[in-house]
């Protein structure tokens, strides 16, 4: 099978043989680097494999609706029955891409993550999976009738109001979309640009980082502006996973992942985060119980592909609708 893992920002691409192997010839690719899916899986790994796969499972970032796939984040357009003809396969799967994240947690321990203040997982607790990249990807597993239940959503564009005397003079200052001010608006790389130019408007100092990095470097480096951002950030994403902890009773953890958390672990070690994430009330002492967590996994979503290609009865993942298969005019069940 070739798994694939399509961000707004990186495609990445691997291998499995069959039930029992790992994930092999990974490698990743810039998405605005190629046309569309078939020529980035063609350059980047095909052209360099003797591996002829007949099955392709892809996460894609954003919902899977219909036989064209649009990236949120991204100029590509996803259609499965074409690329059973260009990529000469049998079958195309495709999930969002958070949900591949999800298919990961079961699996992931040790190095892989890096736990980031109190609480204790319970094995069979439900697991959150919310991460800060090009956009902002929640998902969630379930446990039920001895199976793992991966549960897919678009929670990134959630409402994300004021709470702290901080928040209520930076957010007249956020850039809004339609009106609304989503947690994506700023737990996001565009994001972390937007709330840096918010809090620097609040204050009434002039700065224009071109890129999320020099945001973080000017943090690092002890910049005023800087600074507020990241506190402004850290206590937001502390406050929106504590809010998926309550939605889905977290008890397995929440689990940070995306392209951001792993640069800015220092500021999320940071007693901030947690403070927002348990500032639950009624419900504190139970959030303070949850655990979260950095992945440091480097491909987690590609690992949870391959967990699910290897022993697909082990996930409970519906694929009506999801699934195509060559010679067919239609997603087959």
């Amino acid at each position: 099978m070739l798994v694939a893992d399509i961000g707004g920002t990186n495609a990445r691409f691997a291998m499995v043989r069959d039930a029992h192997g790992p994930a092999e010839a990974i490698t990743r690719v810039a998405t605005d680097a190629h046309p569309g899916f078939a020529e980035a899986a063609q350059n980047g790994l095909l052209d360099h494999s003797a591996l002829l796969p007949r099955t392709a499972v892809i996460a894609a970032a954003g919902p899977v609706t219909g036989e064209r796939i649009p990236l949120t984040n991204a100029n590509w357009v996803i259609e499965p029955l074409k690329l059973i003809e260009q990529l000469d396969l049998e079958q195309v799967i495709v999930l969002n891409d958070f949900e591949a994240q999800a298919l990961a947690l079961p699996g992931l321990e040790g190095d892989a993550l890096e736990q980031i203040g109190p609480g204790t997982a319970q094995p069979h607790g439900a697991k959150v999976v919310l991460g800060p990249g090009t956009g902002l990807g929640v998902a969630a597993m379930v446990y039920a009738h001895g199976t793992w239940v991966p549960v897919p959503g678009e929670g990134g564009h959630v409402e994300l109001g004021p709470v702290s005397e901080t928040d209520y003079r930076v957010w007249p200052h956020i850039e809004r979309l339609e009106g609304r001010i989503t947690a994506e608006r700023i737990l996001s790389g565009a994001g972390l640009l937007r709330l840096s130019r918010a809090v620097a408007s609040e204050a009434g100092l002039e700065r224009r980082f071109a890129t999320p990095a020099d945001v973080t470097a000017a943090a690092d480096s002890g910049d005023e502006i800087g600074l507020r951002t990241m506190e402004v950030f850290v206590r937001a994403l502390g406050r929106v996973a504590g809010d998926f902890a309550l939605t889905f009773l977290a008890r397995g953890g929440v689990f940070l992942g995306g392209g951001i958390p792993g640069r800015i672990s220092r500021y999320l070690a940071h007693p901030a985060f947690r403070d927002a994430f348990e500032a639950k009330a009624p419900h504190g002492a139970l959030v303070r119980s949850i655990p979260t967590y950095l992945i440091r996994h480097e491909m987690p979503a590609l690992e949870g592909l391959a967990a699910f290609a290897r022993t697909p009865t082990l996930f409970a993942v519906e694929t009506s609708g999801r699934c195509w298969r060559a010679q067919a005019s239609a997603p087959a069940s």
